[in-house]
């Protein structure tokens, strides 16, 4: 049971990066620069995802996400 619920973790995770990899690649080229901070908000997704795994990395990608807008300074902020 344990091993199954390893393998579906992993599986997720795989499936969450490759999604962010879509969106850096795919997506993100046509569209101007917006991010506030540093690391881009994709780029702390990513981080965080393969630090965290899937539920706490998207949970933290996507808190960052929502605070990435105009009335937010940003600057630095790495994954904690």
């Amino acid at each position: 049971m344990k091993r199954c619920l390893t393998f579906l973790t992993k599986l997720l995770n795989m499936l969450f990066i490759g999604l962010v990899q879509f969106y850096r690649y795919g997506i993100s080229p046509l569209k101007p620069k917006t991010c506030r901070f540093y690391p881009s908000c994709s780029t702390y997704t990513l981080e965080a995802l393969r630090k965290y795994g899937p539920f706490k990395g998207s949970y933290l990608g996507i808190r960052r996400i929502l605070r990435c807008h105009p009335f937010n300074p940003g600057g630095y902020d790495p994954v904690p």
